[in-house]
C-alpha cells in the first residue's frame, strides 16, 4: 500500500511538472518560505521558553 502511494505521488508530481511548470514552482516556493518561516518561529519559540526558565 505504502509503495502505491508513493508511485501516485510521484506521477502526480511529474504531471504537474508537465502540465503547469510555472505552478508548480510558485507551489514550491511558497512551501519552502512557509517552512523557513515556521522553522524561525519555532526556534524563537523554543529560545524564548528556555529564557524564560532562569
Amino acid at each position: 500500500m505504502r509503495k502505491a502511494v508513493i508511485v501516485l505521488l510521484v506521477a502526480f508530481g511529474l504531471f504537474w511538472m508537465v502540465t503547469d511548470p510555472h505552478g508548480l514552482a510558485q507551489s514550491a516556493k511558497t512551501a519552502s518560505s512557509n517552512g523557513a518561516d515556521l522553522t524561525g518561529d519555532l526556534f524563537t519559540a523554543v529560545i524564548t521558553f528556555v529564557r524564560d526558565l532562569e
